[in-house]
């Protein structure tokens, strides 16, 4: 269970690290210089950064749950 706080705790930090940077290039690309090429770095920081938190929570969500089915087991022996 503490290793599952530290990966979503390191996950959440760098995800929201990226989706701040990305936010920033965004708004700079698109309202500020008109740079195509800034404007879809910053998408693709966001839709990465969307990507690697999912990922994270997908790789928590099953642990727990071979986990909790490993416990249901023992418990039944």
């Amino acid at each position: 269970m503490d290793i599952n706080q530290k990966l979503l705790k390191y996950v959440s930090i760098i995800c929201g690290t990226l989706i701040t940077i990305g936010s920033l290039l965004f708004i700079y690309g698109y309202f500020v210089s008109g740079l195509p090429a800034v404007t879809a770095i910053g998408i693709g920081l966001v839709m990465g950064a969307t990507f690697i938190f999912i990922m994270g929570i997908f790789l928590v969500a099953t642990e727990e749950s071979f986990v909790s089915k490993k416990e249901q087991r023992t418990n039944l022996y």
